[in-house]
């Protein structure tokens, strides 16, 4: 009996000590965005980028790259806070010259984006609600046939096919 207490407690001191990896360390990890800078990293870097504020930034941003969430390919821009049954209790607005979709399965859930969208990859989607204020521009043909709006969301400019 003793053994096995002072192994468990052991196993519990160990995990206590051992390092963690933070989301900012980890490629395909979720990203909390307060800033320009944080931004950036996140579209490079995370699968889903989170904001909980509204924010304005003067560059455009560009979301590059096959992202995977639980084995299945897909890429988020979450602007809004949520309670723990996964309502949706605030929405933010990003403001930016443009945004470019070049991450297949991207998906823009419940926010504002006041800008240009241009969309390159395929199974683009606005969701809950998402608005986009300003145009949302498709460079090819798949990345138009393949696009949804659903749950409410809406786009104040034009659809244009740009190719």
């Amino acid at each position: 009996m003793k053994i096995k207490t002072i192994v468990l407690m052991i196993a519990v001191a160990a995990l206590l000590v051992a390092p963690t990896v933070s989301a900012q360390d980890t490629v395909s990890s979720p990203s909390v965005v307060v800033d320009g800078a944080s931004l950036q990293t996140a579209a490079e870097e995370s699968w889903i980028l989170i904001i909980q504020q509204d924010l304005s930034v003067d560059e455009e941003i560009v979301l590059d790259g096959e992202f995977k969430n639980r084995d299945t390919v897909d890429r988020k821009l979450a602007l809004y806070d949520q309670d723990d049954d996964h309502n949706v209790t605030d929405r933010y607005t990003l403001e930016a010259p443009s945004i470019t979709v070049n991450s297949p399965s991207t998906r823009f859930k419940a926010g504002i984006f006041v800008g240009d969208v241009y969309v390159q990859a395929e199974n683009f989607r606005l969701t809950t609600g998402f608005t986009v204020e300003g145009n949302v521009y498709f460079e090819n043909k798949a990345a138009k046939e393949t696009f949804t709006i659903e749950g409410g969301a809406t786009v104040t400019g034009d659809l244009v096919n740009n190719w």
